[in-house]
């Protein structure tokens, strides 16, 4: 029986050398390695190039940004060797954009003839709407889009690919082209008929030996998990209602579980990194999954890094049974301490639970995180204040760490288009966005919040903060506080190394 043979892509990562600290945040590319598993499951030849996760430490300039990972040459020779039908690349983070552009550029210089898809990352606040952009990927040679999530839509495009059938013919919700702009996403897919990521096309040792994630990395080896997507909350300045309309599904817990133990057997794995976009959305179904690990002693470490509403926690008896079965860090979004600012986003933040959750996690000793967000169109300085003072409550409580981030219009947020015209371009919207008239105003603002919670955590607890000294020297991180600088001085070495490489 013949097959179709498909290359996938991930493209390489960008940090901003101006801001080392905030850009280049390291995502294993989950939603590919889900597409991935459905193209083999179809019956697809697959072979995935991951630039980034091929080279992580190689640096090259691009514009104001250093782009790290494997050299265009490599995508180029990988897909003269496979000789596809199609290539696949998938826009993963926003500030990825300029590299994952500038890849399509260069294969359809070298392959003209080939097929070029771009596929959205739906599950990530930091990734963006294609349809928003759509005219930067025709252009640079891109044939085709795919909004909403691409398992099902890839089966139906091998197929189509395997009959030879020309691409205007497709008609297949989900998938845009220069010629048919339609807006319509693909259908939502069962999430507990889909086969596993398929990891074993991905350079895995290469994330592992570089020590630092998304979350905080604290054994020899991770892996993201998916076990629910989407968000019902609609935040104006997140991509997640465009992305997912503001639906949430989950996987069952016997499915959750069954992907773990898969993933102990194959690599060993015993640290899990949950990269939903809010998974305790169903406490019950939380409560499942932990009696489940329990049930089956796989003795792992799971952490939720991506931020989740601490209210969908119930009750402690959740939270027990989760640090049971291995929970050891939590992020949480409240955004916002001015109930103004929470009513005009669109997202309630119940203060009273959250401050209990933090000192039973606390007691618990699971390492807890804080997000917030400045900048909001309408926020004012008393507004910003309330933020603090609440950060504040969260450090007596116990919470560990805190992150600001500066609101950045991302492209399928509702305020991104009142902010067009005042930046240049899509790598500028970053969580730093110094294009902002008032950015030098809410950095201020956030250095008074990051001075500010050392200084009350050190009161709190100076043991604590010494003993995140110590992790921060043997690379065994509880919290992104301590892997953070790791990084942002890893990434200052090389962009300093390349520096000198130029001169």
């Amino acid at each position: 029986m013949n097959k179709s043979r498909f290359l996938l892509v991930s493209p390489a990562t960008a940090f901003d050398p101006k801001d080392p600290f905030t850009t280049g945040v390291v995502f294993l590319p989950i939603g590919l390695a889900y597409g991935a598993a459905a193209l083999e499951k179809a019956g697809v030849e697959v072979t995935v190039l991951d630039l980034f996760g091929e080279a992580p430490q190689n640096p090259s300039a691009m514009n104001e940004y250093i782009r790290l990972g494997a050299p265009n040459e490599l995508l180029i020779q990988r897909a003269l060797d496979f000789n596809p039908e199609l290539v696949l690349f998938y826009a993963n983070q926003l500030l990825n954009h300029e590299s994952l552009i500038e890849s399509i550029v260069e294969l359809r210089r070298s392959l003209p003839d080939v097929l070029i898809g771009v596929a959205e990352n739906t599950q990530a606040v930091t990734a963006y709407l294609l349809s928003e952009v759509s005219s930067d990927f025709f252009i640079s040679g891109a044939d085709f889009i795919i909004s909403g999530e691409m398992e099902e839509v890839l089966e139906q495009i091998s197929k189509n690919v395997l009959m030879n059938l020309h691409l205007d013919s497709w008609n297949l919700d989900g998938v845009s082209t220069a010629k048919d702009t339609k807006n319509r996403s693909a259908k939502l897919v069962n999430l507990d008929a889909l086969e596993f990521p398929a990891w074993h096309l991905f350079p895995l040792q290469n994330y592992w030996k570089i020590g630092y994630a998304h979350g905080p990395f604290e054994s020899d080896s991770y892996l993201p998990l998916l076990t629910s997507r989407g968000c019902p909350f609609p935040c104006k300045f997140c991509v997640v209602p465009a992305t997912n309309n503001r639906k949430w599904r989950f996987r069952s817990a016997i499915n959750v579980v069954n992907e773990i133990e898969r993933f102990i057997n194959d690599f060993g794995v015993r640290e899990f990194h949950l990269e939903d976009l809010n998974p305790t959305i169903q406490d019950s179904r939380m409560q499942e999954i932990a009696r489940e690990l329990i049930k089956r002693d796989l003795k792992v470490k799971w952490k939720i890094v991506a931020g989740t509403k601490i209210e969908s926690i119930k009750s402690i008896e959740t939270l027990q049974l989760m640090n049971e079965s291995g929970l050891n860090y939590l992020s949480m979004s409240p955004e916002s301490g001015s109930k103004k600012v929470l009513k005009e986003i669109g997202k309630p933040f119940d203060v009273n639970h959250a401050l209990l959750m933090i000192r039973k996690c606390y007691e618990l000793k699971i390492r807890t995180q804080a997000c917030f967000v400045l900048g909001y169109p309408t926020e004012k300085s008393f507004d910003r204040l309330q933020s603090l003072l609440l950060a504040l409550r969260m450090t007596i409580s116990g919470i560990d760490e805190i992150v600001v981030f500066i609101m950045s219009p991302v492209p399928g947020s509702e305020v991104y288009n009142s902010y067009l015209g005042q930046f240049d371009s899509l790598a500028s919207l970053s969580f730093s966005p110094r294009w902002r008239l008032d950015f030098l105003r809410l950095l201020l603002w956030r250095i008074t919040f990051y001075t500010l919670f050392l200084a009350f955590k050190f009161l709190r607890n100076p043991l604590r903060m010494l003993a995140q000294l110590q992790n921060l020297w043997t690379g065994r991180f509880q919290t992104k506080m301590e892997m953070t600088p790791i990084r942002g001085l890893k990434y200052l070495f090389l962009a300093k190394k390349l520096s000198k490489g130029e001169k």
